[in-house]
């Protein structure tokens, strides 16, 4: 693993650990995917880390809200949708 631990990773690519572990790194990317296309910070003016926590912090509320929303009008198959409920 000192040579490389992108070859010789801790976990075995092959075990049932490495599908969790794997499965949970992609759905963080697409919510980052989410934030940066949908939520405009790929193209963003904003200075300091302080302002950047807030704006991040305050998408990821509304993700979260809207998810919730759509829960409680049983509409749960929509769950990641950013379109209307209907």
């Amino acid at each position: 693993m000192a040579e490389d631990r992108r070859v010789f990773t801790p976990l075995a690519r092959s075990s049932y650990k490495w599908k969790t572990t794997y499965k949970k790194r992609t759905a963080v990317e697409r919510v980052n995917a989410r934030l940066d296309e949908v939520y405009g910070f790929e193209k963003h003016f904003i200075r300091g880390l302080k302002k950047m926590k807030l704006r991040c912090a305050l998408a990821l509320m509304v993700m979260l809200a809207m998810a919730v929303g759509r829960l409680r009008q049983k509409q749960g198959i929509n769950l990641r949708s950013l379109v209307k409920a209907a």
